[in-house]
């Protein structure tokens, strides 16, 4: 494969591209659970807004994945690798709107961080398809984050 891009680079993104995609599919599976899951006052609200989310989230993860493998690598696919690679902790129990809302937030900026730490790596080796990718996930993480966190406002 020769891209313009070493070996051993396209591997350290790739393996940052799959600590992306693990928190990504983890925050879809969270989002999806507290859509079937929410109560309260603002069901309708949150239930919509989350079945948005979860669905631009499900072809998210398959823009990873693909970028992961154009690199020449294997994406991680299992509910244990995923695990292994995500920042994002799972919720137990039942929880308020109010909590699920927070968890989401913090799932959303842990992408964002995620993948603001791949761009020194994608930079370095002037790796601009990863590079689009990452602003893309960040822009569209931003933006929810920020539109979760309003309802949170007193």
């Amino acid at each position: 494969m020769d891209i313009g891009i070493k070996e051993e680079d396209r591997k350290k993104i790739a393996e940052e591209l799959s600590r992306l995609l693990a928190d990504s599919y983890t925050l879809y599976l969270k989002t999806h659970n507290f859509h079937w899951n929410v109560t309260g006052p603002m069901f309708n609200t949150l239930h919509l807004m989350f079945e948005q989310q979860y669905n631009e989230l499900a072809l998210a993860v398959d823009l990873v994945a693909e970028r992961i493998r154009a690199l020449g690598f294997p994406a991680p696919g299992s509910y244990r690798e995923f695990a292994k690679l995500t920042s994002i902790k799972e919720s137990e129990g039942s929880l308020s709107a109010e909590e699920m809302i927070r968890q989401l937030v913090q799932g959303q900026e842990a992408v964002v961080r995620t993948a603001r730490g791949i761009f020194p790596q994608v930079d370095k080796v002037n790796d601009e398809p990863s590079a689009d990718l990452l602003t893309q996930r960040m822009q569209v993480h931003e933006k929810n984050a920020w539109m979760l966190r309003s309802l949170l406002e007193q």
